[in-house]
C-alpha cells in the first residue's frame, strides 16, 4: 500500500516543478471561498493504491449526493510528475510529509479554508504543527506510521531490535543472501545514519558518505532492494529480515506469529501521509467536505481497522479494533515514539542522497 521512494525526490522537486513555475497561473492561490459541508461537483481523487475503505468512499457520496472518481499511483514521484505535467485534474492528494513540504514550496497546494474543516478540530496535538506543513495550513493528516524491521522470528528467535540486524557483518553477515533492504534513497540512506549515530536528515557530505560504506558493505548478505514485495519475501522465507513499513508487514503478517515487526533501539523513521487539495482542483469545497469528513472520528477509526496503520484523529481511538489499538506494532509505546522522527526535504542534498545510495547499491 504504501510504496513511497524517495530517491527521485529531488530531481522531480528541482526539474518539474522548475518548469511549471514559469507559468502556473495558480502560484500563491488564495484560498478557497467555501463553508462547512459544501459540495460544488463531484470528487476527483487521487490517492495510493489500496489506500481507502470503500465503504467509506459509498457513504460520503450518499451523505453528501456527489460521485467521487479514484486514480491511483504508485509512489510519491509519480503523482508529483502527473500534477506537474497537467495531463489530469484532480481535486485531492495524499502525498507523504516530505513530499507535502515539496509541493508547498512549489505552490501546487490550496491553502485550507479552516473554517470549512470544522474537523480539523480531532487532528491528534502531536500532528497539529508537523515540520512539513506547520500549523497544518496546506494538509491534513491521513494515517501514519514508522519504517522498521519485519523479521522472521521462528527462525531468528528473540532478536534484539537494532540496525544491526541489516548493517552489523557480525550479525547480519551470518545470514547471506537473506537480507532486503528498501530501494529507497532516504529511507535506507537514513537507516545506516541512524546506525552511525547521525541524523537521518544529516546533510554533512562526510557523514553521507559514511552511511553509503555501511550500505556497500551491507551488499555482501543483501538479497535485493525492492520496494513492493518486502513482505512477500519475508512471509515466503526468500529473506529473515527485512526493512519496510510497519502497516504493510501488520498486514501481510496477520495472526502469524513466525514474523515481528520491530522498530530498531537506534530510531526509526515516523512518517505521515496526508490529504491535501491541489491548487488547481477544479472542486475545492467538496475537496474541503471530503477532508472534513474523513477527519470524523468514525471514519478514522474505519481507515485504521481496514489498514492497519494508526489515525492521527484524537478521538478515534474508541471506535478501533481493540486488538488493533493495544497492539505495540501499530501503536507505538512512549519509549518508542521518542527514537523516531519525521524524514524532512534536505534541498539540493537529496541528490546527494540518491546518487551515493545508487552507487552504494549496484
Amino acid at each position: 500500500m504504501r510504496t513511497s521512494i524517495r530517491t527521485a525526490a529531488a530531481i522531480a522537486a528541482l526539474t518539474l516543478t522548475a518548469a511549471a513555475c514559469g507559468d502556473d497561473s495558480s502560484a500563491g492561490a488564495p484560498a478557497a471561498d467555501c463553508v462547512a459541508g459544501q459540495t460544488d461537483g463531484d470528487l476527483l481523487l487521487y490517492n495510493w493504491n489500496d489506500y481507502m475503505d470503500p465503504d467509506i468512499i459509498a457513504d460520503f457520496e450518499a451523505e453528501f449526493g456527489v460521485s467521487v472518481v479514484e486514480d491511483f499511483y504508485p509512489e510519491n514521484e509519480e503523482m508529483l510528475a502527473r500534477v506537474v505535467a497537467g495531463g489530469a485534474q484532480y481535486d485531492v492528494v495524499v502525498p507523504s510529509d516530505y513530499m507535502i513540504e515539496i509541493m508547498r514550496e512549489d505552490d501546487l497546494l490550496l491553502p485550507l479554508t479552516r473554517s470549512a474543516i470544522p474537523n480539523i478540530a480531532n487532528v491528534d496535538e502531536d500532528f497539529t504543527d508537523p515540520p512539513y506543513d506547520p500549523g497544518l495550513l496546506f494538509s491534513v493528516p491521513f494515517l501514519w506510521g514508522t519504517t522498521g524491521l519485519g523479521v522472521n522470528v521462528e527462525l531468528l528467535g528473540d532478536v534484539e531490535p537494532s540496525w544491526a540486524l541489516v548493517f552489523d557483518p557480525e550479525v547480519a553477515g551470518q545470514l547471506p543472501g537473506r537480507i532486503l533492504l528498501l530501494d529507497d534513497a532516504r529511507e535506507t540512506m537514513g537507516a545506516a545514519l541512524r546506525w552511525l549515530g547521525f541524523s537521518p536528515n544529516s546533510t554533512d557530505e562526510a557523514e553521507l558518505q559514511a552511511a553509503a560504506d555501511v550500505i556497500e558493505a551491507a551488499g555482501e548478505w543483501t538479497a535485493a532492494y525492492n520496494s513492493d514485495l518486502y513482505a512477500d519475501l519475508l512471509i515466503s522465507g526468500e529473506v529473515v529480515v527485512a526493512l519496510g513499513y510497519s502497516g504493510n508487514f501488520l498486514d501481510a503478517f496477520g495472526d502469524d506469529e513466525r514474523f515481528a515487526y520491530v522498530v530498531p533501539k537506534e530510531g526509526a523513521t515516523l512518517w505521515t501521509d496526508n490529504l491535501a487539495i491541489l491548487a488547481t482542483a477544479p472542486h475545492p469545497c467538496t475537496a474541503h467536505t471530503f477532508l472534513d469528513f474523513i477527519l470524523r472520528p468514525e471514519q478514522g477509526a474505519r481507515l485504521t481497522n481496514y489498514i492497519y496503520y494508526p489515525s492521527p484523529n484524537a478521538f478515534a481511538a474508541e471506535f478501533i479494533d481493540p486488538e488493533i489499538l493495544e497492539d505495540p506494532a501499530v501503536y507505538p509505546d512512549a519509549e518508542t515514539l521518542e527514537r523516531l522522527q519525521f524524514l524532512q526535504d534536505t534541498g539540493e542534498t537529496e541528490i546527494l542522497f540518491t546518487d551515493l545510495f545508487t552507487r552504494a547499491r549496484s
